[in-house]
């Protein structure tokens, strides 16, 4: 393999925690296509869309002496980095579908090379009952986050009705502040200043103890196994309409990422409750994760990988530790009676997503593991990291996607979800939006949790928030 000494960079700090002897994630996205792509020219389309996007695809990480990473850059083989199944020929939509399952959940365990770029692609080209092929890129999260990766994905991508216009994403209300400089103002602003230091102080304590001695309850969703990352895992997707989320959105007055985490948490909760008593009262934390930038869409690669972007590639993100309401503790004002009030579920995501994204904790947990790595190095805060999700029950990606069908090559994308792999966690749920439809992926230790079954609380807690927040 061919070096280029004078392209060299130095891996960003987050890209050595996500990638150490302690901890290795990465993303594994599958687009789904309405044709067939037998004739999918996909090592041309690599070399001329993919690669070209950014150096890290034609880079490897190495080390120096004194511990720090470097990416190099080396010609890339693309051949190597494309993989393409054999299954039997002349079989049924569901026998490949659950060949693509099985072949998801073995990827996922599979390492990549150290000595090449850490992507690879493999193309599935066999009808399964959702797609008529199925396009996969398995992407190490040392490249970037899931807003990097995703975003490059669709930069390789086509808006499938007019090629020359560009995508567009779901606009995002951002608040703004009400400025003032009288007395009375800043007097107001006074309780509001009190409670933001306490909540940054509670919530930065309450972090750091969450991910060094705390540890959430052994439950039907948390098996506390050791070595969780190595276990093969149960990939399985849901689709709900993202205009019948809006209804409850519209109706609460809160946010569409409120309504997802609320559903997801109940129906969690649901599940518990149903494969052991009681267990839906157990203490139990969801792992929500934030992106730093607080970015409205996407932007273009170009914008992206400038010096000083303000909407960065990279890996810029932090963890929100949300606990999962309980089951028998309705909310002030209900009949005591009634074991649960769904609603609270929406209510609770709303108010510390909320109170959480609007404090400091979250920077002061980045300086924290800083100051970590400078003095013990990225290994001890892989290891904090790694604490930090194994001691939670569950996590939660959130992104969004194109309100538009989009193409490669001229072949329709019909559908695309994506999951993170080399989790130590029993349950891990991503949720991507696209063209009016919501995709959840559900990643489940295998033959811990029943995938169906959880699917199918989901289901029900999104009907039964419906009907307690949407007036008849």
């Amino acid at each position: 393999m061919e070096f280029y000494e004078d392209m060299f960079a130095p891996v960003s700090p987050s890209g050595q925690y996500l990638n150490s002897s302690v901890l290795s994630l990465t993303i594994v996205a599958v687009l789904e296509f309405e044709v067939p792509i037998h004739d999918l020219q996909t090592v041309s389309l690599l070399k001329n869309l993919f690669i070209p996007i950014n150096q890290r695809f034609s880079s490897i990480m190495v080390g120096e002496k004194n511990g720090a990473k470097k990416w190099k850059k080396v010609e890339v083989n693309i051949k190597d980095h494309v993989r393409v199944p054999i299954f039997p020929a002349g079989k049924s939509p569901e026998y490949y579908e659950k060949c693509l399952h099985e072949y998801l959940s073995r990827i996922s365990l599979e390492s990549l090379p150290e000595h090449q770029p850490l992507w690879e692609v493999h193309v599935l080209p066999f009808p399964t009952t959702k797609a008529a092929g199925n396009l996969i890129f398995k992407l190490h999260h040392s490249l970037g986050d899931g807003y990097s990766l995703i975003g490059a994905l669709l930069s390789c991508l086509k808006r499938a009705e007019n090629p020359a216009l560009p995508l567009t994403f779901p606009a995002r209300r951002i608040s703004k502040s009400h400025e003032g400089g009288d007395v009375k103002s800043i007097m107001k602003r006074v309780p509001q200043v009190s409670s933001w230091i306490l909540n940054t102080v509670m919530d930065f304590a309450w972090s750091v103890l969450k991910s060094s001695v705390l540890k959430d309850d052994v439950s039907p969703i948390r098996s506390g196994d050791v070595g969780l990352e190595l276990l093969p895992m149960d990939i399985s997707t849901m689709e709900f309409d993202l205009d019948y989320i809006k209804q409850i959105k519209t109706s609460l007055k809160v946010t569409l990422n409120d309504v997802i985490t609320g559903v997801i948490l109940l129906g969690t909760r649901l599940y518990m409750e149903g494969e052991e008593k009681n267990s839906g009262d157990a203490n139990s934390t969801a792992l929500v994760l934030l992106n730093t930038r607080n970015a409205e869409g996407y932007k273009s690669i170009s914008e992206m990988v400038k010096p000083k972007a303000t909407m960065p590639w990279g890996n810029h993100f932090s963890f929100l530790h949300v606990p999962l309401p309980k089951l028998s503790s309705p909310s002030p004002g209900h009949d005591p009676s009634a074991k649960f009030d769904p609603l609270d579920f929406v209510y609770a995501s709303h108010h510390i997503i909320k109170r959480k994204r609007n404090n400091a904790a979250a920077l002061l947990t980045g300086g924290l593991l800083d100051h970590v790595r400078k003095i013990k190095g990225p290994e001890t805060t892989s290891r904090y990291i790694y604490n930090t999700m194994s001691n939670s029950s569950m996590g939660i990606t959130n992104l969004i996607g194109p309100l538009e069908q989009m193409t490669l090559d001229d072949h329709p994308i019909s559908g695309l979800y994506f999951a993170v792999a080399g989790v130590p966690q029993s349950l891990e749920i991503t949720v991507l939006s696209y063209v009016g439809k919501l995709r959840i992926t559900i990643a489940v230790e295998k033959d811990f949790i029943d995938v169906k079954k959880l699917k199918s609380c989901i289901q029900g807690s999104l009907d039964t928030i419906f009907e307690a927040a949407v007036p008849i």
